[in-house]
């Protein structure tokens, strides 16, 4: 694979991030573009084509990868879903940036993206076997097993945040009730304590004792959870990212001391639980990662 070159996207509500980046994950040009407004399928298509011209004007990229806020079909072909994009239902977005770019393309949903970049580039690149939690507006997930991205026979798998952490906790969007994003999203942080995860993180390395201990329950939740993902996929890494993974070290001690209680030693040796390092490049370079990884060229 040396010196190819494709183009990464991540598509969000409010902003197309894409990068043209190198087989070695050298990224040699990123831009940011504003999603139009309304995000309709077509509006965001002609905007994402216009992008794309602007990071590979001299027609080196080879493939796209493309991140979508929502599932994908299993053979990332169709944007079933998008969140915050008026008017997704089962777009075929692999197909229309085809026909306008000529280039093979590949979609993914965007925590799925942002793990395969942390486990290419970021927190998980020593691992094999790696967990992505990322701590946002929602809870999102991403599982590499083996080195590889697992979505499922279906590819919907990897929807970290929607397991159940209480049967009668306030209800989820998902349907369910109690789900992990109902405790650890920022809403959820919101409904939880009136404030901001910056302010309570402010608050804490201030010494606020309320908010130190508000974080503390907010670690012990997070373990809690991660306890039944660590049993059923046994990982050697967890990497926490979105927002919230800002105050990390106020409520990591109680989610290893949660984790430490529950599992057995022979389901977590060695394990290590770390903050993400990607940011919000993440989705961005797990899309590349995922066009330099199709079969089509």
């Amino acid at each position: 694979m040396d010196n190819l070159e494709v183009i990464g996207i991540d598509l969000g509500g409010t902003a197309i991030k894409l990068g043209r980046f190198g087989s070695d994950g050298t990224c040699l040009q990123s831009l940011s573009v504003a999603t139009p407004q309304p995000a309709t399928p077509t509006a965001v298509l002609d905007a994402m084509a216009l992008a794309i011209a602007r990071v590979d004007n001299e027609h080196k990229a080879i493939a796209i990868g493309v991140g979508t806020p929502g599932p994908v079909d299993a053979s990332g072909r169709i944007a079933k879903v998008a969140i915050n994009l008026a008017g997704w239902r089962e777009v075929p977005l692999a197909d229309w940036l085809e026909q306008k770019t000529g280039l093979p393309t590949i979609l993914g949903n965007d925590a799925n993206c942002a793990g395969l970049g942390e486990s290419w580039l970021g927190a998980g690149r020593e691992f094999r076997n790696l967990i992505l939690l990322t701590l946002g507006t929602g809870v999102g997930g991403a599982i590499i097993l083996d080195g590889n991205l697992f979505v499922g026979h279906r590819g919907a798998a990897g929807e970290l945040g929607l397991i159940t952490l209480n049967a009668d906790g306030p209800e989820c969007n998902s349907g369910n009730q109690g789900s992990l994003e109902q405790y650890l999203s920022i809403g959820a942080i919101r409904r939880r304590t009136g404030l901001e995860p910056e302010e309570l993180g402010k608050l804490a390395k201030a010494g606020d004792s309320q908010a130190l201990e508000f974080w503390q329950s907010y670690g012990r939740d997070l373990g809690i959870g991660l306890t039944s993902l660590i049993y059923v996929l046994t990982p050697e890494a967890i990497a926490i990212g979105g927002g919230v993974s800002a105050s990390a070290e106020f409520f990591f001690p109680a989610a290893i001391a949660e984790i430490e209680r529950r599992v057995l030693p022979s389901s977590r040796t060695g394990l290590q639980l770390l903050t993400a390092k990607l940011g919000n490049q993440a989705g961005m370079v797990g899309a590349a990662k995922l066009a330099l990884q199709m079969k089509q060229f």
